[in-house]
């Protein structure tokens, strides 16, 4: 029997809520399908970095109070299972809503009476009411609450105990059990209806991705007439509060931003035009940075080298980042490419920095990892986050 079940709780979301649950007290078990990320928790190694992690997961496993399984009948024993499982998105930027609907009905199989159901990842408006509705038509007095995870990678054991938590759902009783849960985190509960949380979900990650789109215009614009876009934002965020959210430019990418983006979108019956061009700007910047380059410099003649294959800095996630379009563009474009990061394992074509300022004909730092800030080298290098403090025109 254990307190807390997490389904994907060997995720980047899922496995710091498990972390901290078990860190208060709870006996939490992580369901997972990947078998190889399950056999490192196990064995009391993270699968991703997570500033933290590693020694809390250390201290649950030595307290017996955390383990992970591959078996999915291992949230039957549970009082309550936590579904990270969001929403994905298909090859034509359309909310997949199959998936989400086959992995809840896999989840509801092994569900017993009396259970709480937490949704915890970003879900397509109106998830919530089709999981309470496949629970209705299956028979089972299970409450189903919507608790939206709002932490960002490289700070989530910090922020899922600094944070308010949301909790949405129906029934008063799923209200005081999903608030019972989550005050384990912090005294902070801010309540929603359902169908408001999943929206309120979106429009963060939404307003972050247009922020970002909204730097990366006047980058190019200012660049466009050869101005230094960040020389600019530092005059305009100097002591001026109502200016100081503006971003540097840079790749806009990972797992959510551009896929909650089109989520909303869809939502809206494919009426959002500011989301939509903020996508063909974040999209756009890796081109735009070609084809400035090739303005400059015969790239059928250079190699080039990319520094920085994750989607942020200090992570070792590529998932969706956008130095990987860079990547594509430039092999189809340049004599040869190069590439390197100091946290993504896994990549066969990365290879040691020496030999990328060996080799290299010219820089961009794609991801601007701390690691490249004191980087020494005379090598041309488009900074556009402004690492080096030198300037980001392209």
């Amino acid at each position: 029997m254990s307190d807390v079940a997490i389904v994907g709780g060997c995720g980047h979301v899922g496995l710091p809520l498990a972390l901290v649950l078990a860190h208060t007290g709870l006996d939490v078990v992580c369901s997972d399908i990947d078998e190889a990320a399950v056999a490192r928790v196990n064995g009391g190694e993270m699968p991703f970095t997570e500033p933290g992690a590693s020694e809390l997961l250390a201290e649950v496993l030595a307290a017996g109070s955390l383990c992970a399984t591959s078996d999915p009948a291992v949230v039957t024993a549970a009082d309550t299972v936590i579904i990270v499982i969001g929403t994905p998105i298909d090859e034509h930027l359309n909310p997949d809503l199959g998936a989400v609907q086959r992995a809840v009905e896999e989840v509801a199989a092994h569900l017993v009476h009396g259970q709480l159901l937490v949704l915890r990842s970003t879900v397509y408006p109106g998830v919530t009411a089709m999981v309470e509705r496949h629970i209705a038509r299956i028979g089972l007095d299970v409450d189903v609450a919507f608790c939206p995870e709002r932490i960002a990678e490289g700070h989530a054991l910090r922020e899922l105990s600094a944070l308010p938590q949301i909790v949405a759902a129906r029934s008063e009783r799923a209200v005081e059990r999903a608030t019972k849960l989550f005050q384990r985190l912090t005294d902070q509960i801010v309540y929603l209806e359902p169908e408001e949380a999943e929206l309120a979900k979106l429009f963060t990650n939404t307003w972050r991705y247009i922020k970002f789109a909204t730097a990366n215009q006047l980058f190019m614009m200012a660049n466009d007439f050869g101005l230094d876009y960040e020389r600019i934002r530092d005059a305009v965020v100097f002591d001026y509060p109502r200016a100081a959210d503006l971003p540097s430019a840079g790749f806009a990418a990972g797992p959510c931003l551009l896929k909650d983006t089109m989520q909303l979108a869809a939502f809206n019956n494919n009426n959002f035009q500011l989301g939509q061009a903020a996508v063909m700007i974040n999209e756009g910047l890796p081109l735009y940075v070609v084809a400035r380059l090739a303005q400059q410099h015969d790239l059928a003649a250079i190699t080039v080298g990319i520094l920085g294959m994750a989607f942020k800095p200090g992570s070792d996630d590529t998932r969706s980042s956008l130095s990987y379009k860079l990547k594509r563009i430039l092999r189809f474009r340049c004599a040869g490419v190069l590439t390197h990061d100091p946290h993504v394992t896994g990549d066969p074509d990365l290879v040691p920095l020496e030999r990328v300022l060996a080799e290299a004909d010219l820089l961009v730092i794609a991801t601007p990892h701390g690691e490249y800030r004191d980087l020494r080298t005379d090598l041309p290098v488009v900074d556009l986050a402004n690492l080096h403090g030198h300037g980001v025109i392209v």
